[in-house]
């Protein structure tokens, strides 16, 4: 019996060079996965989230342009960018940075670090 949030089925054996990203996680590696980030722990994956605090924030930030992608580009499942879980909700991965589509632009929710 497991303690946390897994993700059920999982064939797929996430490690270097399995064709995901990998991002540096509260001291150990997970990898982005169709919109999920993944922990090879055990027997099983875990379902991690990027907690909302400090580093990776939840706010509006309308002034925020990084030039990661074109003006107008709509993020979403098949925009060519890593989904991340973040809080409650889903950024995408941007330069090395998360992305968060409201309000007809992109708030900056913090850095993340690949691995």
């Amino acid at each position: 019996m497991h303690d946390h949030p897994t993700h059920g089925s999982h064939d797929h054996q996430h490690g270097e060079g399995c064709g995901h990203t990998a991002i540096r996680h509260q001291g150990h590696t997970d990898y982005l996965h169709d919109g999920h980030l993944h922990h090879a722990h055990g027997d099983h994956t875990d379902e991690h989230v990027i907690s909302v605090g400090q580093a990776n924030r939840d706010e509006c930030t309308p002034s925020h342009a990084c030039g990661g992608h074109a003006q107008g580009h709509a993020h979403g499942p098949a925009c060519g960018h890593d989904g991340v879980p973040h809080g409650d909700h889903v950024d995408y991965l941007v330069g090395g940075h998360l992305h968060h589509p409201h309000g007809g632009h992109c708030d900056d929710h913090g850095k993340l670090e690949l691995a």
